[in-house]
């Protein structure tokens, strides 16, 4: 499944109104804001169509998802919109990591936790707007220029500390950019490893501008953690591009035919059982653009021809707001 789906479901009470962008779509929330509600709405129109009540308009089959037999059920579905309400368990499970990638489903999954075996995007995570008898959802992270932060807004950002997700080739880059300056730039180790590594350096440099630089695209289980600590610090920025290679891809150093539409769209070109997150999507372009040309990418050994000062600064100027 690929492309964005509106879905709107109401009854006599409430209607909501809604699209899924992604494969992954999760919604946060304390009790009583209405998720628990819509869930049931889905499974009442499912299990009884419209002498439930509910009216359901989507262009994909939409139902819940529930119980030990949760693998045996989404084996009998097809290209459906699967609703996971709060309380399975299974869901926390490597076991459904690996299972679900192997679909042609998007999930929307009800949690008041992180779920870090699913690689979902900061943009994918929402909580129910209720007014009067309408619902919607909202973002629960706002962001500008894919830049997070709980303090005033800044037009420029000069960070002399840097915390990279990876060690691959964003790191190498950027450890490049940040040679010979007073910037320090460390990788994290992955994404597990940014809220430990950005608490330590937060204790240690109390008095230093701190930027973490991660993949949006499959960041959202770690967003509550950061966010608490970025309440607790207002020096401290999160950059979430969608990956690297976006960034790599969104600077037009790369010519290839296409890309741009691609960029401006990307959800109509993502096929969620091939690539089960963007970040696996956007390496593939790249390293298939650059193919025989002297930028030719790989994700683990930074080709140096990026660090060409033309297509480096193109890099850089991708990354509105934050100079390193």
């Amino acid at each position: 499944m690929k492309g964005t789906h509106r879905i709107v479901v109401q009854n006599k009470r409430i209607r909501y109104d809604f699209e899924v962008r992604r494969n992954l779509t999760i919604l946060r929330g304390e009790s009583a804001t209405g998720k628990t509600t819509l869930i049931d709405m889905i499974r009442d129109y499912y299990e009884n169509g419209e002498s439930s009540g509910v009216k359901l308009q989507a262009d994909k089959e939409c139902m819940v998802l529930s119980g030990r037999n949760w693998k045996s059920d989404i084996a009998l579905m097809q290209d459906s919109i699967i609703f996971i309400d709060e309380g399975n368990e299974f869901v926390f499970t490597d076991e459904f990591s690996v299972y679900i990638q192997q679909t042609d489903h998007y999930f929307v999954i009800v949690t008041r936790e992180g779920i870090p075996s699913l690689p979902y995007s900061v943009e994918e995570i929402y909580g129910i707007r209720n007014s009067g008898k309408y619902g919607t959802l909202k973002q629960t992270y706002n962001e500008w220029y894919h830049i997070y932060h709980k303090g005033t807004y800044q037009p420029c950002i000069r960070p002399n500390r840097v915390i990279v997700e990876d060690s691959n080739s964003g790191y190498q880059f950027f450890c490049g950019v940040v040679d010979n300056k007073e910037t320090i730039c460390v990788s994290a180790g992955g994404k597990s490893g940014i809220f430990a590594k950005t608490a330590k350096m937060l204790k240690e440099n109390f008095d230093s501008t701190i930027l973490v630089i991660a993949d949006g695209a499959a960041f959202g289980s770690e967003m509550e953690k950061m966010s608490r600590l970025m309440n607790q610090n207002r020096e401290l920025y999160l950059y979430l591009p969608e990956s690297f290679e976006w960034i790599i891809l969104k600077s037009g150093v790369v010519n290839g035919k296409g890309i741009q539409e691609i960029l401006d769209t990307p959800g109509e070109w993502i096929e969620s059982k091939k690539y089960f997150s963007w970040e696996r999507f956007f390496t593939a372009l790249l390293t298939d653009k650059t193919a025989d040309t002297y930028l030719k990418y790989s994700k683990h050994a930074l080709n140096p021809s990026y660090f060409n000062d033309k297509i480096r600064e193109k890099i850089l100027e991708t990354m509105k707001n934050i100079q390193l």
